[in-house]
């Protein structure tokens, strides 16, 4: 599918190299706080917490800190109140950037984000300035090990998903934001292992950019996805394959 950056590879390899981080929870907390208040605590009728309660076991997180954001969120216990923001940018090189943030101080969070990418050699845009660049789509990662492609391709198909592809040691799927759960589902229910499965913001087209261009963008978006209130960056730089090395 076209507009993969080599970041959401970056991205991917981050995390499981980093998954003990202290944000981790709570990033993961808000997600099913923000969640369950839109769409209610029953996970059967609301796949977007369906979607963040497996992000969490995932994770490892205790179920009783999931329990409790639900709770939070439903209103049985009584928890901040959370605003979802999408914030548009322009990096180093004029890469587009998403970021979306969930907080309880929208003008703290706007000046802080605003001052790490100025010091990053971005701009912070207006809204509609780069959202048009991206499509949102489901993303499953898929443990190749034991998995022919034929196999995978042929179930995820099937069950309405656009591509599949082999990065490293994982199948990538992208499937309609829709059809995120259902294929999902399906894969697991034949017997394979589902690393992640979350909607993500995919670059309609790539900038590639140099080595100074992906150090730059690449640091940006670590800075950007250390911030508390951030959930999620996506950008539309891209790496040619013989510099990934050197990185």
């Amino acid at each position: 599918m076209s507009g993969h950056s080599k970041w959401a590879t970056i991205r991917r390899d981050k995390e499981k190299n980093d998954s003990a981080r202290g944000a981790t929870f709570s990033k993961l907390i808000k997600e099913i706080t923000v969640a369950a208040r839109m769409g209610g605590g029953d996970i059967s009728s609301n796949p977007r917490l369906r979607t963040a309660i497996s992000a969490a076991k995932a994770a490892n997180m205790p179920s009783t800190n999931v329990d409790r954001a639900i709770k939070k969120g439903t209103g049985e216990l009584e928890g901040v109140n959370y605003d979802e923001i999408t914030y548009e940018a322009y990096g180093p090189g004029g890469t587009a950037i998403l970021i979306e943030a969930v907080t309880d101080n929208r003008n703290r969070t706007v000046g802080e984000i605003r001052h790490m990418i100025s010091k990053n050699n971005g701009n912070l845009g207006e809204t509609g300035s780069v959202a048009y660049m991206f499509q949102r789509r489901g993303v499953i990662s898929v443990l190749a090990t034991g998995i022919d492609e034929d196999s995978i391709m042929l179930a995820s198909l099937d069950a309405g998903a656009e591509d599949v592809r082999l990065e490293g040691e994982s199948y990538i799927v992208t499937t309609p934001s829709d059809q995120l759960e259902n294929v999902r589902t399906v894969l697991t229910t034949a017997g394979m292992t589902v690393e992640s499965a979350e909607i993500q913001m995919i670059p309609k087209n790539l900038i590639p950019v140099d080595a100074n261009g992906a150090r730059a963008n690449i640091k940006l978006m670590e800075t950007l996805e250390d911030h508390d209130d951030v959930q999620h960056v996506w950008s539309n730089f891209d790496i040619p394959d013989e510099l990934m090395a050197t990185l």
